[in-house]
């Protein structure tokens, strides 16, 4: 196995239980929050997202990017299904960039973000993307169980 292909499988299982969990939201609680200060349950959605969207701008640029322009900025906030179907041609993007990249890449390329503190092999960066879906997914698993909805299985 290359490394893009394990880096693709790990993001893949990653986002399967994503859409697992997102869809487990029940749809009249999209806009459920834990306080004042947090995101939605929606909010978070579009956060991983456009996060992914991000991740792949910086890792094509090979340092940080504005957001400025982001395509999912002002976008309303309909569902998941909404969202997933408007995000499927940045996933995909997303997915081609990881496979261009040849073994060496992951080790040699670098991103630059000391703007914000840092700098990032192409292979440690990309894995960051993935926790940070990761980390989100297991934050929405606990907003199900505070609302006291049903939380899907991510352990299959």
């Amino acid at each position: 196995m290359q490394i893009a292909d394990a880096v693709l499988l790990n993001a893949r299982e990653i986002r399967r239980r994503s859409e697992a969990v997102w869809n487990g939201i029940p749809a009249a609680r999209l806009e459920w929050k834990p306080d004042p200060d947090a995101m939605s349950c929606i909010e978070l959605v579009r956060h991983v997202l456009e996060g992914e969207y991000l991740y792949a701008s910086m890792a094509r640029e090979r340092k940080s990017v504005s957001n400025d322009g982001s395509p999912f900025a002002g976008r309303p906030f309909l569902s998941v299904a909404d969202e997933l179907a408007f995000a499927a041609p940045f996933r995909k993007q997303f997915e081609l960039l990881v496979a261009s990249f040849g073994d060496d890449d992951f080790d040699s390329v670098v991103i630059d973000r000391s703007d914000v503190g840092y700098k990032r092999r192409l292979g440690d960066f990309l894995l960051r993307a993935a926790y940070h879906e990761s980390v989100h997914c297991g934050q929405l698993l606990g907003y199900l169980r505070t609302m006291g909805a049903a939380r899907p299985n991510v352990w299959d």
